[in-house]
């Protein structure tokens, strides 16, 4: 079972780059068969992978009765390795204050906690990688409870930079099945503790756990399917990237930006109007900074794009973000049209809001016609007067 286990982190570690020299890496204990079976196997692969890399185990004491670290910092002294255990006794008050009418401790801010309270420690220690024993079980549970509960196709990655903390999250069970883990878990001999969360077998994961059971046991090649397709963007096939929200019946649409054609043809609009268009020095870093947490669009003319729109929150606020059309669409209603539509369509989805941005100066009358106001006095930004304009929906 261990050459199972080793193969399996041996295959995510190559697909998805989640190990290289000089790594220092923080492993999460909680005590249970996934993480005591994740450090071991850590522990192993430093062996033959030809990896040069440190592991920390590191166990947090989450508040929760019977807590009792002991057998697992025995474990880790067979492996040379000393266990940092965390006081994060806080985690158990706070969940229980947020708990209010929920049957039972909820989940997500459970994990939200541990990670950054996992992250503090990363940090503090000097590692900049935290690996975690999600299994592909894990994986496909959670692609499940996405589409039942969010509406959306999604898990978690394999590897993941959190970029305030500036740590790497990586998951090198990410390929490996439980009952794997649990044959190796038995084969080795490895110390396991009872968990001590009060809603442990009372979630809506031990729910989805059960629902995919049913379905393995009549479909048995669906498991392996199920985890493939996580993986699979050859076949990829859904109704995203054929989303054009039609803005009038002659061919103008606001496409979100979904592929990477997607996204050259948003620069590239950029780049003409407000780089060449303005005489603006091209940074690509700055660029490419600005996309990140923004929403961004493609103002489409019988589906070829002709400008482009973005929005992003900031606090509880939306800001609009460079609005563009290319030069030989302008002064064809073309602008006017798309910015309306987009604006309702804003606070349609989030009402009551508010939209701000920063207007060329030039432009104000424009924007005022929308029912924008300008607010404060004006400044210079990129050589051009601006002020900014805001609305109320």
């Amino acid at each position: 079972a261990i050459r199972t286990v080793l193969a399996c982190i041996r295959k995510a570690d190559h697909k998805y780059n989640l190990i290289q020299h000089g790594d220092k890496i923080v492993v999460g204990v909680s005590g249970g068969k996934d993480s005591i079976l994740l450090l071991y196997a850590l522990y192993l692969y430093q062996k033959f992978s030809h990896t040069d890399y440190q592991i920390q185990p590191v166990m947090m004491d989450l508040g929760f009765d019977g807590f009792n670290p002991t057998l697992i910092e025995e474990f880790c002294k067979k492996l040379g390795l000393n266990l940092i255990i965390s006081d994060n006794k806080d985690v158990y008050k706070i969940l229980k204050i947020q708990q209010k009418d929920l049957p039972h401790l909820p989940c997500s801010i459970c994990s939200r906690m541990k990670k950054a309270a996992i992250n503090k420690i990363a940090k503090e220690i000097g590692f900049n990688k935290v690996a975690f024993a999600h299994h592909a079980d894990d994986a496909i549970e959670t692609f499940f409870m996405n589409e039942i509960y969010g509406g959306r196709l999604a898990s978690f990655s394999p590897k993941m930079h959190l970029e305030r903390a500036d740590i790497v999250f990586i998951r090198p069970l990410c390929l490996l099945k439980e009952k794997d883990i649990i044959k190796c878990v038995k084969e080795e001999n490895l110390p396991v503790l009872p968990s001590h969360c009060p809603a442990d077998k009372n979630t809506s994961r031990e729910e989805m756990k059960l629902f995919l059971k049913s379905i393995y046991k009549k479909y048995p090649y669906a498991e392996e399917n199920f985890l493939n397709m996580l993986s699979n963007y050859e076949k990829q096939d859904t109704w995203g990237e054929q989303i054009y929200y039609q803005i009038d019946q002659n061919g103008l649409t606001l496409k979100p930006v979904i592929t990477p054609l997607d996204t050259v043809n948003m620069l590239d609009i950029r780049y003409k109007v407000f780089i060449v268009g303005q005489n603006v020095p091209y940074d690509e870093e700055v660029i490419m900074e600005e996309e990140k947490d923004a929403r961004a669009y493609l103002i489409c003319l019988n589906q070829k794009p002709i400008g482009t729109i973005r929005y992003r929150f900031v606090d509880k606020d939306i800001k609009l973000e460079r609005f563009a059309i290319l030069n030989e669409y302008q002064n064809k209603g073309y602008g006017r049209k798309a910015f309306k539509y987009f604006i309702e369509m804003l606070a349609h989805e989030f009402n009551p809001i508010k939209m701000y941005f920063n207007a060329q100066y030039h432009l104000k009358d424009f924007y005022a016609s929308f029912g924008f106001v300008p607010v404060g006095e004006s400044f210079m930004e990129a050589g051009i007067k601006h002020i900014r304009m805001e609305k109320d929906f």
